[in-house]
């Protein structure tokens, strides 16, 4: 049950991710047409853009870990022979996992401090912060989820395999 939660939960939040790449690419060509056509943009606009593209960033994070859609080198993974290559790997995992999730703790600091203080981002309108900084604890938290993975999993974050495979 669980599990099935967590995997909706993940794959809506890619989803999202994708619809607002969307959103993003209507938003600008939006902007642009209307500046062209000498009209001035929707102050809107602009907003929802850069908001989406941190939404788009956060959301979808956690699914590019889980398939290994993120960047990362197989130089040297590819020149080591197989257990010290399942080592670093997970070592590798190991600190993915520590720094995720010490940025998760920090998010969920920065969202108790934004709702204290009942801060707004005010530019185009009045949008609660915590609504911006909330993706920061949930995908920084998942991400620590999808790279412990590949600590205690089968499957390893390195391939071995250096160069483009796809």
């Amino acid at each position: 049950m669980i599990n099935t939660v967590y995997k909706a939960l993940l794959y809506g939040m890619a989803g999202i991710s994708g619809l607002t790449l969307v959103w993003i690419m209507v938003s600008v060509i939006t902007s642009v047409v209307m500046r062209n056509l000498g009209l001035q943009p929707f102050a809107w606009l602009f907003t929802s853009a850069e908001y989406g593209l941190l939404y788009m960033t956060m959301l979808g994070a956690p699914w590019l870990v889980r398939e290994k859609g993120h960047v990362h080198i197989e130089l040297l993974t590819a020149a080591l022979p197989e257990q010290p290559r399942r080592l670093l790997s997970r070592s590798v995992a190991t600190a993915c996992v520590l720094v995720c999730a010490i940025l998760a703790w920090k998010g969920v600091e920065l969202v108790m401090i934004n709702l204290q203080r009942g801060d707004f981002d005010t530019r185009a309108y009045y949008y609660p912060r915590w609504l911006l900084t909330i993706a920061f604890p949930l995908s920084f938290g998942m991400m620590a989820i999808e790279f412990s993975r590949f600590i205690f999993g089968e499957d390893l974050m390195h391939s071995g395999e250096a160069g483009i495979h796809e």
